[in-house]
């Protein structure tokens, strides 16, 4: 393959859609593609002209127009324009210009097609006949697991090839200097097509070996052999390879079947890369599974501790993959059930097994498998009811206190208003958290409706889950029954406002530390949760989550056709963005929030986050229509 197109398909296979394309598919594109290149400042597409490519920034950066003039949305290296054209009638509705000197790379229209047929995640991706804030949704939902993921994804750089007549002197000069572990050594093609490939200059070679650090220790210089040595004379049988389609599952088994560190990765029989154990290790470790393993490994509140940059080294890592909201909130829901569950056993391996059985409750974020890195602690203890408190309480504040204590030591923060198992309120009986529960549905108060907004996301964490299954049924059972409950909830849920004004511009914060922002969490995500959980409430769904809510509610029709969808689109966006923020905090060494500055959010961006928040303003104008106050409510006040 020419070294150009090679260039061309490594540089588009790094960038959806195109990441997720085999490789045959990957090369008919790069084997098609035409350059060209734009000034700053120059038409790339004018309004109406006709289409027949698609459109991929190589470098540079796109302005896209409405046909009015209005800006639609700005683009980078790697983004692909025009497929809305060509899905159309080729005419171009969308004109684009260069922000500054570009280079595009156009795919023929006839390659456009055929992938479209051909793989269905492209077709998806480039689809535009959905709701904006559908497609603004739907665009960051990508598998991200070690099975799925093509090795190719790992590859930073090129490989260090070196001629079998280059000495071991000339070797370890150019390994170094391009800070690398390895080398790939070649030597003339022996005629076999299996194993030769041509380089720019047209010249055929076949892969003789690698020559690794480790051989320049055990093999050059423990041998004592003179500088001037070929490294061809150190080369003994092929070395073992893998292609760059194949994925990181496949490659790890591969090094762990045959006890090697490196791993010449080919494209067909070119080498593109050498992977090492650590890239794959680094990869690995990064991922929410390993890090419950590892959590579950450790024998002390201190080595608990330690894994907390892990969290956050995960949830960068699942983020920056294309992992969507649920994706991530699932998997940060399990770390932190597990690090719950850890301290528990360590507790209870102190403490001795306790006197009567007993459920740790999580509550809130946890419950809702929603968490992000930014939380605080919601729990609570439910015990038998065979708890005798002058018997038994004092085992069971020492167990809450160590594994509140030992959660904020693992970087979720004490909860300021003490929903805390240490808090002897929230430590109670079965018994008593029933009655609890009845009667914050049966006489609603403030205070109770601050309590039913946190208790009524449940789960349990460790221990008799029977308890907490328990209290899901008395809800589910009672809050339908209840409008003035759902009524009071419903008024509740209307003091956090999204935070649009005149002509949907946006409202900031004006609290000093945080002026000119907004609070993703507080004026977004919050009160989307709060006005799903009413909804749920209402139709007696026992699910905590908010999307599988959002799934039971559908069920029911309590909400008009395509309202469910609306909430749910809304609903990934504010996470998304929520999460994203997060994320690039933690990238520019910042202390993480939810206080989001929307000079900083892109413009295509903002669009979709003033429709997502428009949504939640029309849902939370519905709720007081769908759970009006009932008549003899007024006077019982």
């Amino acid at each position: 393959m020419d070294t150009e197109i090679l260039e061309i398909r490594q540089h588009m296979g790094r960038f959806p859609p195109f990441d997720v394309l085999d490789d045959a598919l990957l090369d008919e594109v790069a084997g098609r593609v035409e350059v060209s290149y734009f000034q700053a400042g120059t038409d790339i597409l004018r309004l109406d002209q006709e289409l027949h490519e698609l459109c991929y920034i190589r470098s540079g950066a796109v302005e896209i127009r409405r046909r009015t003039g209005e800006l639609y949305n700005r683009l980078g290296e790697g983004d692909i324009f025009g497929q809305f054209s060509l899905l159309r009638n080729n005419r171009v509705r969308f004109p684009a210009i260069a922000l500054e000197d570009t280079l595009l790379y156009f795919i023929p229209e006839d390659v456009f097609l055929r992938l479209c047929e051909a793989d269905e995640h492209f077709a998806d991706f480039v689809e535009l006949e959905r709701p904006r804030l559908e497609a603004a949704v739907e665009e960051h939902r990508k598998a991200n697991d070690m099975i799925i993921t093509r090795v190719r994804k790992l590859l930073t750089r090129y490989p260090v090839m070196l001629e079998a007549s280059t000495t071991v002197q000339q070797a370890a000069r150019q390994i170094s200097e391009a800070q690398a572990t390895a080398a790939l050594i070649l030597d003339a093609s022996d005629g076999d097509p299996r194993h030769t490939f041509i380089d720019s200059e047209k010249r055929a070679w076949r892969l003789r070996g690698i020559l690794t650090d480790s051989d320049f220790r055990t093999r050059i210089v423990a041998e004592g052999l003179p500088p001037d040595t070929p490294v061809g004379e150190l080369i003994g049988k092929r070395p073992i390879t893998i292609q760059s389609d194949e994925s990181v599952h496949e490659a790890m088994l591969c090094m762990l079947r045959n006890n090697i560190h490196h791993l010449p990765v080919l494209y067909r029989r070119r080498p593109v890369g050498v992977l090492h154990l650590s890239d794959i290790i680094r990869y690995e470790t990064h991922s929410s599974l390993y890090l419950v393993s590892n959590i579950f490994s450790q024998s002390s509140v201190e080595g608990l501790a330690r894994l907390a940059p892990d969290v956050r080294a995960a949830f960068v890592r699942m983020v920056e993959e294309g992992a969507n909201s649920q994706m991530v909130g699932s998997a940060l829901s399990t770390v932190g059930r597990s690090f719950v569950r850890r301290l528990l056993e360590l507790a209870e391996e102190a403490l001795g097994p306790p006197p009567v059985g007993y459920c740790f409750m999580v509550n809130g974020s946890m419950a809702r498998n929603e968490q992000t890195v930014v939380t605080d602690q919601d729990n609570a203890l439910i015990l038998s009811d065979d708890f005798e408190p002058t018997r038994h309480d004092a085992y069971f504040a020492e167990l809450a206190q160590r594994v509140c204590d030992g959660l904020d030591a693992c970087g979720y923060a004490y909860c300021k208003g003490e929903v805390m198992a240490t808090n002897p309120r929230w430590r109670q009986p079965l018994s008593v958290w029933k009655r609890y529960f009845d009667e914050w549905i049966e006489t609603p108060t403030p205070e109770r409706l601050l309590h039913s907004s946190i208790f009524f996301d449940l789960d349990s964490a460790y221990g008799e889950e029977a308890y907490v299954e328990q209290l899901q049924d008395q809800i589910a059972r009672k809050a339908p029954q209840n409008p003035r409950f759902l009524a009071a909830m419903a008024r509740n849920a209307l003091n956090r406002k999204p935070p649009l004004g005149v002509f949907r511009t946006f409202v900031m914060e004006k609290d000093g530390k945080h002026n000119n922002s907004i609070n993703i969490k507080r004026r977004g995500t919050a009160p989307m949760v709060d006005l799903i959980r009413i909804h749920a409430l209402a139709c007696g769904s026992s699910a905590q989550n908010s999307f599988e809510r959002l799934d039971d509610i559908d069920r029911t029709q309590l909400l008009a056709p395509g309202a469910g969808d609306k909430l749910r689109y809304a609903m990934e966006l504010l996470s998304m963005v929520r999460i994203r923020h997060q994320v690039y905090d933690i990238q520019h060494e910042h202390t993480p929030d939810n206080n989001i500055e929307p000079e900083n959010v892109a413009d295509s961006e903002r669009h979709h986050l003033k429709d997502a928040f428009q949504v939640l303003s029309h849902a939370q104008k519905f709720l007081k229509y769908r759970y009006p106050i009932p008549p003899h409510s007024s006077r019982e006040r």
